[in-house]
């Protein structure tokens, strides 16, 4: 039966906006209160969605969360209409109002950790939605990201739903930002590692200082357990929290791995050379390729700053891998020469596609960070919800929709307009009918 990998894209959210929310996160930060495009942001992301697609890729699409989150605001005390809780809120507490505005949901790596069938005790494949913690806008998600996954992976017979880990710092989970799995084949046992910035119960023990370390290790295990992996088959990764604090809030801004390739920066974990002592032991004969980036070549400010590490590694239909990287890694004098010396070398990577995803890099997210990879047989494949899944079609449905329902500006101000509210929910009910999701936003109940 064939095997593939499948990249579900974020679809961006009608309130794509810059408020700076992520500490820790550049390029989130320093691009805080700008002026942002939603219909152009979601454009880019369709555009990079039906160009994998265009490759030969499996490409699905998740819808995004509803927001303003109403809900969320009058559990914190905020009451009256619709418009006088945006009114109230705007004046007693705009940083509560941004967060509830906020559609970082685009950034699907972070919606939940997947482990396919190949490496589960049941053979499904399993999903756990990040609870995300350790920022207040973003553990608004994990409920609606839930629906919307069993919208899409509805039959029990092969999809595994658990809920989200405990709403608390000890267990704080990023999701598939931090968790990457080798293997020789997509259908075939592999190896899935889950890094973790810090250790919950255990003190004295190495953590960053300046930034927050968002990932446990005790949420890595409790993940794991939830799946029915093999423990030979998994490996737990600390994160230097050195690169934590230059700004490295996610693995994923510092490593990313594709079937037998881990493309890693130098700096990326603690205790290096034993991590990858154990992956190769647990992997086990099969040709692993580790990819070393050193600070010589890019240091870690311009692998930030570029999102070197935040590309997708994806295998062509020809069997070649490429990388699939932001433009600003071509604009980088250093960072697109030793991606031309790359694909010379003997590794499995031999091409790079640039894409255009600015939008997204100014709120702090690359390629990567806009999708979560779901690997999957012909059987399974057939079970997804295939309006979910981009084609000529969905793509053309997608842009209309977009340019039917979505602002070309939104400003910081322009949160507090209720109109925004109605706009927004006439636009994901409509997106659920095009998607035959359901009802799986809280104002379709």
């Amino acid at each position: 039966m064939k095997q593939f990998e499948a990249n579900f894209d974020g679809l961006v959210g009608p309130t794509h906006n810059y408020a700076g929310l992520s500490t820790g996160n550049v390029a989130s930060q320093s691009n805080a209160s700008n002026a942002s495009s939603p219909k152009q942001a979601a454009k880019q992301g369709l555009q990079k969605m039906k160009a994998l697609h265009d490759l030969g890729m499996v490409q699905g699409v998740l819808a995004p969360q509803e927001r303003p989150d109403l809900y969320a605001l009058r559990r914190l005390g905020f009451t009256g209409s619709d418009k006088d809780v945006l009114e109230k809120a705007a004046k007693q507490a705009p940083e509560i109002l941004r967060a509830c505005c906020s559609a970082s949901s685009m950034w699907t790596a972070n919606a939940a950790t997947v482990s396919p069938s190949g490496d589960t005790l049941d053979g499904k494949i399993h999903f756990t939605p990040a609870n995300l913690t350790n920022k207040f806008h973003r553990s608004l998600e994990p409920e609606i990201t839930g629906n919307i996954l069993k919208a899409i992976f509805a039959d029990e017979k092969h999809f595994a739903h658990h809920q989200h880990l405990p709403d608390n710092e000890h267990f704080g989970d990023e999701g598939a930002a931090n968790h990457t799995r080798l293997c020789a084949g997509y259908g075939e046992q592999g190896v899935e590692l889950f890094v973790y910035g810090r250790y919950a119960f255990k003190k004295g023990m190495p953590e960053p200082q300046k930034y927050p370390a968002r990932h446990t290790y005790e949420a890595c295990e409790a993940v794991a357990r939830l799946h029915g992996l093999n423990p030979n088959k998994v490996v737990y990764i600390q994160q230097n929290p050195d690169v934590i604090d230059q700004g490295v809030f996610h693995n994923d801004v510092i490593s990313v791995g594709n079937q037998n390739a881990l493309f890693y920066h130098e700096q990326a974990f603690l205790n290096t050379d034993a991590v990858l002592a154990e992956i190769q032991q647990k992997f086990g004969d099969s040709p692993l390729h580790f990819i070393k980036v050193s600070t010589d070549d890019v240091s870690v400010e311009e692998a930030v700053k570029t999102y070197l590490f935040n590309t997708q590694i994806i295998t062509k239909p020809s069997g070649e891998m490429a990388i699939i990287a932001p433009m600003e890694c071509k604009e980088s004098d250093a960072v697109s020469s030793y991606l031309d010396r790359l694909v010379t070398l003997d590794t499995p990577i031999k091409q790079v596609h640039y894409f255009d995803v600015k939008q997204s890099m100014q709120n702090g997210g690359g390629p990567a960070c806009l999708r979560l990879r779901v690997a999957m047989n012909e059987a399974e494949y057939n079970a997804v919800n295939q309006r979910a899944l981009m084609s000529d079609a969905l793509f053309a449905d997608l842009n209309q929709w977009v340019d039917k329902h979505y602002r070309d500006v939104l400003t910081e101000d322009d949160l507090r307009d209720p109109q925004l509210v109605t706009e927004s929910r006439q636009a994901l009910d409509e997106l659920t009918q095009i998607m035959n999701l359901g009802s799986v936003y809280t104002f379709q109940k």
